[in-house]
């Protein structure tokens, strides 16, 4: 038997969680107050994921970075690979909040979207 402590980040309360695996499989869950908790203990141990915020350069706007972020989360083994494209990406003005930057970040499947707006000067 294996066990992992976590601290959940699924509400504010950050319950201390502890996951029980025998042979990768989750045994028991204790330690979160709300159902949140257990999924996201769940969740973190066998998959776990992060939504990816970041900036990227744009060329003929007002500002000289918009400010984007994976639509969906991605896989954490896979946050410098998305990291490196989007450092690496130039975008257009106009760009209006939710334009899709990069269309399949780190061969993902997810876009990354602007979350700000930026003109063309």
């Amino acid at each position: 038997m294996e066990k992992k402590e976590l601290i959940c980040i699924g509400c504010p309360m950050g319950c201390p969680i502890t996951v029980t695996l025998d042979n990768g499989a989750i045994v028991e869950v204790t330690g979160n107050t709300c159902p949140r908790g257990k999924s996201y203990a769940e969740k973190e141990v066998t998959n776990p994921t992060r939504i990816v915020t970041s900036t990227v350069r744009v060329e003929g706007g007002e500002r000289p970075l918009v400010s984007v972020k994976t639509k969906e989360d991605v896989p954490k083994d896979k946050i410098f690979a998305c990291m490196e494209e989007i450092n690496a990406a130039v975008a257009k003005a106009p760009i209006k909040i939710g334009d899709v930057i990069l269309e399949n970040v780190a061969g993902t499947g997810i876009p990354v979207v602007a979350t700000k707006a930026d003109a063309a000067c």
